[in-house]
């Protein structure tokens, strides 16, 4: 049931993705999905779908209250990545962004049913922790980034 809303919402089509990247203290604010994958867990920044007529900032600042619950500011432009596990299919853009107010706490997400919600934490994760992770189920797009502390 779950996988089916995921690919009835997200799926099949490709998606504009802009994220956030939040660093504070060495630690890295990250969201723990699950059913994204076959491992069943994915550590992810926050981020989600450009509306038309949204500008990504605001569309940045609007998924980091509807997951996080962070007000934030975004600053500078990190990069590009596509994601791409079928049916699944996103061109993502991170932003390095600052916390401005708040404390992170577990969201949602709006286009999901409260039983098929896939958000199941929200946390700074300390880069030494992050890096004993499988590399499976962390986003691609942090992986260079983690072991070579670009951020």
């Amino acid at each position: 049931m779950q996988e089916a809303s995921i690919i009835q919402q997200f799926g099949n089509r490709v998606r504009l993705r802009p994220c956030g990247i939040v660093i504070e203290d060495n630690s890295i604010l990250l969201i723990k999905h699950i059913a994204l994958n076959k491992e069943g867990v994915f550590w992810s920044p926050p981020g989600g779908g450009l509306k038309f007529g949204e500008a990504i900032d605001d569309c940045i600042q609007r998924e980091f209250l509807e997951e996080t619950g962070l007000k934030i500011a975004v600053k500078k432009f990190l990069g590009i990545y596509e994601y791409l596990q079928l049916p699944l299919h996103a061109v993502e853009l991170f932003y390095e962004c600052q916390r401005l107010e708040g404390e992170p706490l577990l969201g949602i997400d709006p286009e999901l049913k409260k039983e098929e919600q896939i958000i199941q934490e929200v946390r700074f994760i300390h880069f030494d922790e992050l890096s004993t992770f499988d590399k499976k189920i962390v986003h691609p797009f942090l992986h260079e980034k983690i072991s070579s502390r670009i951020f």
